[in-house]
């Protein structure tokens, strides 16, 4: 017992200092890791830098500093970092084949930085999840769905199939298809739904709206109706129009048909 407390005792004396001097290392340096990455943030949004590069340089930033304090506390504690870099170094290879997938998502992070086929704030369709986008980090873009999930969608799908950016234009089309009777006046209602747009001041005058007979369908006359709007406006003027038209149509006598087939009945006289 007296020899292994000597040995305890022995060891503490040697390393019991360095040790506790790497891990005050490492608690300061994350501190100072993430107090230097909120001003790198607050300077970037002071100079009006776009966000999705805001995100991705701040993540990018503590990374890299957090690499040095691990190496700088492993150091204090007595470890070689010289020879650690020779054997990461020497191991890069098997490294960079276990994740390739981690980098080929911070490449396309990269990519996605450099040639913005979206940015923070845009709602885009892209692998098979419509949201907005609200954060683009190293290696995953985040996204928040019409109905308030969050999905966190890695980098290299974000940029490995078709990108649908509602956004980057600034207006959208709301496409409707409204059907009516045969029987009724197709000149009226063209003026109604026409009437119904013009009087909606989320529609925007250019491009200028359309009313058009797109379809003779099997119970009805259908109209294809085009107005354009701001993308912030897309679902309500969409459910707004579908509602005004039923109530005008309504007022005007204009009859919206259910489904219906014509039977014909063919008697033949048995013998």
């Amino acid at each position: 017992m007296e020899n292994a407390a000597a040995s305890i005792q022995a060891w503490l004396s040697m390393y019991g200092l360095k040790v506790i001097g790497g891990i005050l290392i490492f608690i300061i340096g994350r501190i100072v890791a993430k107090v230097l990455r909120h001003i790198l943030l607050t300077a970037l949004r002071k100079a009006k830098t776009e966000e999705s590069l805001v995100s991705f340089a701040g993540h990018l930033c503590y990374t890299a500093m957090m690499v040095f304090v691990i190496l700088a506390a492993l150091s204090q504690i007595g470890f070689r970092t010289t020879s650690m870099v020779a054997v990461i170094g020497a191991a890069g290879l098997a490294v960079g084949l276990a994740l390739q997938g981690s980098l080929s998502n911070f490449a396309a992070g990269v990519l996605i930085i450099i040639f913005k086929p979206f940015r923070v704030g845009d709602f885009v369709e892209a692998s098979g999840v419509i949201g907005t986008i609200e954060e683009i980090q190293i290696f995953t873009t985040q996204l928040v769905t019409p109905d308030n999930k969050t999905v966190i969608v890695p980098n290299s799908l974000m940029t490995g199939g078709n990108i649908t950016n509602y956004s980057v234009k600034g207006t959208r089309r709301v496409d409707l298809t409204i059907g009516v009777g045969y029987g009724d006046d197709i000149k009226k209602v063209k003026e109604v739904l026409a009437d119904i747009m013009a009087k909606d001041e989320r529609v925007l005058a250019e491009p200028e709206p359309s009313v058009a007979v797109c379809e003779l369908g099997d119970s009805s006359v259908n109209f294809a109706v085009r107005p354009w709007v701001k993308v912030e406006d897309y679902w309500a003027v969409y459910f707004g129009i579908t509602e005004a038209a039923k109530l005008r149509f309504d007022e005007e006598g204009i009859s919206i048909p259910f489904p219906q087939r014509d039977v014909h009945l063919f008697q033949e006289n048995a013998g």
